[in-house]
């Protein structure tokens, strides 16, 4: 479960600190769910009521995150109407992302070496905490469904699911660092090249259903609270994503 779905009040009616920064976490979440198609332009948000029940959370807090979503153009809300996404949402985000992060000088390969050293760090971070997650559930799931790659739509969910799941190990640490630096990787995994690679390393026979299972490892190390075979299998999973990266680039390469 996430640090969304976990931040309740003690006995006292001290709420933790991380409920500081719950309306970001709300934001992130909608915009994830924008991101990976399930919520889309131009469409009606849920009531502040039905996402507050979904989440987990406060109408106060779901308010800010909307409030949030407007000030970044992401959101416009209707008098009487409820709030609505813009008809680009995702080209705005994806504009935010790149003024914020510069991709300039990020190759594969470079970002493939510094995942390799802080994803184990996350997956045994998150692994000390040993709790479950509702959305990385959901991803790996939309991961199993998409898991037929032999059409764009099915690579692009596909990739879309797994960059989100890798950010999601980093919201079950509760460290808001790890967070912030996921989303950064997660930004640079949806670059033309490192798309372009991916979509074809993914491309041959059984390579998906092998990533699943990977993922799958991680998460239930995590859920398990085992800490080094969680940062022993995230790191397994990356110097395989490395290998068979590069086996596509030499073969690219060769054909040229």
């Amino acid at each position: 479960m996430s640090p969304v779905e976990r931040a309740h009040p003690d006995q006292h009616g001290l709420e933790p600190l991380v409920a500081r920064q719950l309306y970001e976490q709300i934001e992130q979440r909608l915009i994830d769910w924008v991101l990976d198609g399930s919520l889309r332009g131009g469409e009606r948000l849920p009531s502040e009521r039905e996402l507050a029940v979904r989440l987990g959370v406060s109408r106060t807090s779901v308010r800010e995150a909307i409030g949030s979503l407007q000030v970044r153009g992401i959101v416009q809300t209707r008098p009487g109407a409820g709030s609505y996404l813009v008809d680009d949402p995702s080209g705005v985000i994806r504009d935010q992302a790149a003024a914020a992060v510069p991709a300039v000088g990020i190759g594969p390969f470079a970002l493939l070496e510094a995942r390799a050293v802080l994803e184990p760090g996350i997956a045994r971070a998150a692994a000390e905490q040993g709790q479950t997650s509702a959305r990385a559930e959901e991803l790996l799931e939309q991961m199993d469904e998409a898991i037929d790659v032999t059409d764009a739509g099915a690579r692009n969910r596909w990739n879309e699911a797994d960059r989100f799941f890798h950010r999601e190990l980093a919201v079950m640490t509760d460290n808001p660092v790890f967070v912030s630096l996921a989303e950064q990787v997660a930004h640079w995994m949806d670059q033309p090249l490192w798309r372009r690679l991916r979509d074809d390393s993914i491309w041959v026979p059984g390579r998906t259903t092998c990533f699943v299972s990977e993922h799958r490892l991680i998460y239930q190390e995590i859920v398990e609270g085992q800490p080094d075979a969680a940062a022993f299998q995230a790191e397994n999973h990356i110097r395989r994503v490395e290998r068979q990266m590069r086996e596509t680039s030499t073969d690219q390469k060769g054909r040229t």
